[in-house]
């Protein structure tokens, strides 16, 4: 796996001044104007660029999703505005799919944050989940427009089948994903078809088609069409066979995330526990050991630091799914800090 390296995008910005500094005494100097580029591997907390070792395109990026606009991305223009937004979806509550983290701050620090004042210190002292789910929509930009202009919510992060992940908010935005753990939380939603019972598995069929080599994707359009960012894309799930399992005592069914997320996946995980350490790198289990498949009770999800499943919060929801492998992602990402932090004691 790559290296997760973490660096602050104002450190670089350090580094150009003491450039300029040195030009003053003799050295080369850094023209006025020119550009510091990014590597297209950072993600965005409070302002800073933090390097994850896998693909970001951010909401400021081509090809990007913004959730700071309040119109709706994929409506005609004309029909695109606020204002007509409401018109034909009168129960939105307001333009803003976002809002201001509450939680755990004291209120200087609020008082400083609601006019802009954030700074990673005190974005760190926020935020202590990392939730994931599933879209149910089988690819991110029809996540994107499900969220945005359906549904007035919003998500950090969206992760194509691809392994390309969208970035939509800075961090310290209170998304609108997961209910009571939103301003507490960092979200992401991945792409995947999710989990149904035996009797209901007609969208899992739609998107997905045996080979003798077990279960390809084959959604209903062209990947091209649908936003996929990698040409001739061909998708399979890690595990070739449907998986099944038990969640909030239903039994579904489910086809695995591809190897291309799951990669993707374990390097932000490693990453985001790293910049934002009091998301530790676990996820919810009982006293032997095992994954609680099902909505943890008030006092334990209130006490529960680190990366958490939809259905641990709220029972009527399912995602991630039976098919997600914890071990999977929480593993490999210790192993990544683990790796970083030797490397850095060296």
């Amino acid at each position: 796996m790559g290296r997760v390296i973490v660096v602050s995008y104002w450190s670089a910005l350090g580094l150009v001044a003491l450039t300029v500094a040195a030009w003053a005494v003799g050295a080369q100097a850094v023209e006025l104007g020119s550009e510091i580029e990014r590597t297209g591997d950072e993600i965005v907390a409070a302002g800073r660029f933090f390097h994850t070792g896998t693909p970001i395109v951010t909401w400021m990026d081509p090809g990007g999703y913004d959730a700071y606009r309040v119109d709706r991305h994929f409506a005609p223009l004309e029909k695109s505005s606020w204002a007509k937004t409401v018109e034909e979806n009168p129960q939105f509550p307001a333009p803003n799919r976002f809002g201001l983290r509450d939680q755990g701050l004291s209120p200087e620090d609020l008082a400083r944050v609601r006019n802009g004042g954030w700074d990673l210190p005190t974005l760190q002292k926020a935020v202590d989940q990392f939730v994931v789910h599933f879209d149910v929509c089988g690819c991110s930009q029809t996540c994107f427009r499900v969220l945005h202009d359906e549904r007035c919510l919003s998500v950090h992060f969206m992760l194509d089948v691809d392994g390309t992940i969208y970035q939509t908010l800075d961090l310290k935005e209170r998304a609108q994903h997961a209910t009571i753990s939103n301003s507490r939380s960092v979200g992401i939603e991945i792409a995947n078809m999710g989990g149904y019972p035996k009797s209901s598995l007609a969208p899992l069929e739609r998107w997905y088609a045996q080979t003798p080599a077990g279960a390809v994707l084959r959604p209903p359009k062209p990947w091209s069409e649908l936003g996929v960012r990698t040409a001739d894309f061909h998708g399979r799930p890690a595990r070739p066979e449907l998986v099944s399992g038990e969640i909030q005592e239903q039994d579904l069914n489910q086809y695995d995330f591809t190897p291309e997320q799951y990669e993707a996946l374990t390097k932000l995980t490693a990453t985001l526990c790293t910049v934002l350490p009091r998301i530790k790198c676990t996820y919810p289990k009982d006293a032997s050991g095992k994954l609680i498949p099902r909505k943890l009770d008030d006092k334990a999800w209130k006490k529960f630091q680190g990366v958490i499943g939809h259905y641990h919060i709220q029972s009527n929801k399912t995602d991630p799914g039976p098919a997600f492998n914890w071990e999977r992602v929480i593993g490999g990402a210790q192993e990544l800090m683990k790796r970083s932090s030797n490397r850095q004691s060296e």
